[in-house]
């Protein structure tokens, strides 16, 4: 009795219209993608559908463009969880689970740059450009002392502007900058990490609840090793399971 009890305040919280409703960031391809018939695929559909299976209610995906996007809808009522990268700035208003994934960010920069390694970017001068509410923009946000950074509405922006020389460097995640070196005609990949971004299942704060749920189903995903077999079975570069 106490565990169906439990389940259904987990309800209550979790899919309080009777769904989960999981935000899906469509700016980050190493989670969501759409398929040749334009449905979505990927390790945070898997994950969801698992949730949703294990809470015994129907799943109905709500898309967002960025992750700021995400994080700025937590309080709006739209979402019940997201795969978003753990970050104080966003913990103000939403509450993680444990990390499930990591992944190396690191710069670009054009090919006749002097930089050659993450520390020497940090430098008066060097203008970083990286899309603005990103995981690693906030890190950047709060670390960089000496140069400037340069906020875009998108990752699509942040090498337009690179391209265009209006930055010496373009933050990105590693696997994304890799991905994305044709359309870099001008670059090259620095030496080394800036950070590893950990993302993690959020709710909104003020689901106590819902947070411990996600705490716990975190903790049996990674045991079991749920996330790593999403990400071999889809193929995944560059986005490795917490073990």
């Amino acid at each position: 009795m106490k565990d169906t009890a439990l389940l259904a305040d987990t309800r209550a919280e979790l899919a309080p219209a009777g769904k989960l409703r999981p935000a899906m960031n469509l700016s980050n391809a190493l989670f969501t993608w759409k398929n040749a018939a334009g449905e979505l695929e990927g390790v945070s559909v898997d994950l969801m559908r698992e949730l949703g299976s294990r809470l015994g209610v129907p799943v109905e995906f709500v898309l967002f463009e960025t992750p700021g996007d995400v994080a700025d809808a937590s309080e709006s009522g739209r979402w019940d969880v997201a795969i978003l990268a753990i970050e104080p700035a966003r913990a103000q208003k939403i509450a993680f689970s444990p990390a499930i994934t990591e992944i190396e960010a690191t710069y670009a920069v054009h090919t006749d740059s002097t930089l050659r390694s993450v520390d020497k970017v940090d430098e008066a001068g060097v203008r970083i450009v990286a899309p603005v509410k990103a995981g690693y923009e906030l890190y950047l946000t709060r670390m960089l002392k000496n140069a400037t950074l340069i906020r875009t509405k998108n990752f699509r922006e942040s090498i337009d502007c690179f391209n265009e020389r209006r930055a010496d460097a373009l933050a990105g995640l590693k696997p994304a900058l890799l991905e994305s070196m044709d359309k870099l005609p001008d670059a090259r990949l620095i030496d080394g990490k800036f950070m590893t971004v950990n993302h993690g299942l959020g709710t909104p704060r003020d689901r106590g609840v819902a947070a411990a749920y996600l705490k716990a189903f975190v903790d049996d995903i990674n045991a079991s090793g749920f996330v790593a077999g999403s990400i071999a079975r889809h193929g995944v570069k560059g986005l490795s399971a917490v073990k």
